[in-house]
């Protein structure tokens, strides 16, 4: 045990004397939370729209009105000229165009119904989505405000869109409750994402590098000839950054906390236990890498492709329900993916032990196979 100990004590300082680390390691992280957070939204808000109004009447305008009054939308123009929306929309200037027609006012009065035309443009892929689900959304409440206004059974608006079909209707009250995010805020289910995403990548990279220095150094040949066995040279080295990976977890939860306000509704000592098993995985395979590779640039290549997979199959950016049957059987080796499912239910929905179980046994597994493959991989010999 001394001798890991030692060992470690020697990685600490070469990380506290080394100011580049010391900032990789601490303040680099806290700034990309801060940014990506920030960045990485699936929120929709200011969606540039246009309005192209042939009729002309108080209830025409009461549309224009409510898009812009919902915070989704930004109407950048109004007119009664579908040829000038058109050129907006294939400039890129606008990703809705709303057409009312002339007899929009009557139709509602005589016949109950009025259509609406809806022009989105689909080249941002699931943006459109969203974007339809937002103008749906508005439609059907102002059917409501039609019909109470107009008379009874009056006031239903169908809206047809060029790229899926899109009604609105007042002749539904479908109630609507969203468990665990209540407020649907978009950060409360990323910034815990993000922070595992950014742990990863630091501890996985500075750990990566940690042999490949010791080789470049030759330094490495040194400890070769010490009677220091394989697994306590891998313990030493792993130490140290599985110790500064907790601290950077506990300073990204405290400004998740301050800055971003985001739920903790679980036990964190049982996040930072689920943290402690995952960190020795991340940093096994960072180890791992660091035995295979010659050099720090070779390490660093290597990580980086090794972390562009894991991420997008974590579950981080894209639902694992929507990926390819294939992945998702192949994303269950992914330690990112669990581990982020486990943060995210302890945070947001105060999940137990019980809850993460299966997870977190996976976890272990991984942990325990990666940190038995670094230490059979590294063999004393000089680099």
């Amino acid at each position: 045990m001394r001798r890991i100990l030692f060992l470690a004590r020697a990685e600490v300082l070469h990380v506290v004397r080394d100011r580049a680390t010391l900032g990789q390691v601490l303040v680099v992280p806290i700034l990309q939370l801060l940014i990506l957070s920030n960045a990485a939204t699936f929120s929709i808000r200011d969606t540039p729209a246009y309005i192209v109004d042939f009729d002309r009447t108080v209830t025409s305008r009461g549309i224009a009105t409510r898009f812009a009054a919902s915070g989704h939308f930004r109407i950048i123009g109004e007119s009664a000229s579908l040829a000038a929306a058109d050129e907006e929309l294939l400039r890129g200037n606008v990703t809705l165009v709303v057409v009312i027609p002339d007899d929009f006012e009557q139709r509602l009065i005589r016949a109950g119904v009025a259509p609406l035309q809806l022009t989105v443009n689909a080249e941002t892929g699931s943006t459109a989505g969203i974007v339809q689900s937002y103008a749906a959304q508005i439609l059907s409440a102002y059917s409501n405000e039609l019909g109470a206004e107009l008379r009874p059974a009056i006031g239903t608006i169908h809206a047809k869109a060029e790229s899926g079909p899109i009604r609105g209707a007042a002749r539904l009250d479908v109630p609507v409750r969203s468990w665990y995010n209540a407020t649907l805020n978009y950060k409360h289910y990323m910034v815990p994402g993000i922070l595992v995403s950014l742990v990863t990548l630091i501890g996985t990279l500075l750990s990566a590098q940690n042999i490949a220095r010791e080789k470049e150094l030759g330094t490495l040949e040194q400890l070769n000839v010490t009677p220091i066995t394989r697994g306590q040279f891998i313990a030493g080295k792993l130490l140290p950054f599985w110790v500064l990976a907790l601290v950077e977890l506990a300073l990204g939860l405290l400004v998740g906390k301050l800055v971003f306000g985001i739920p903790m509704e679980g036990s964190l000592l049982l996040l930072f236990g689920a943290a402690a098993i995952y960190l020795v995985a991340a940093l096994a395979i960072g180890l791992w890498i660091s035995t295979l590779v010659e050099t720090q640039q070779q390490a660093m290549f290597v990580t980086f492709f090794v972390m562009n997979i894991y991420l997008l199959m974590s579950g981080l950016f894209t639902p694992i329900d929507s990926m390819a049957p294939w992945v998702q059987v192949v994303s269950q080796v992914n330690p990112v993916r669990h581990f982020v499912s486990i943060s995210r239910a302890i945070l947001m929905k105060g999940a137990g032990f019980a809850d993460i179980a299966r997870p977190l046994v996976i976890l272990a597994v991984y942990a325990a196979v990666m940190l038995l493959v670094a230490i059979r991989q590294y063999s004393k010999r000089a680099a």
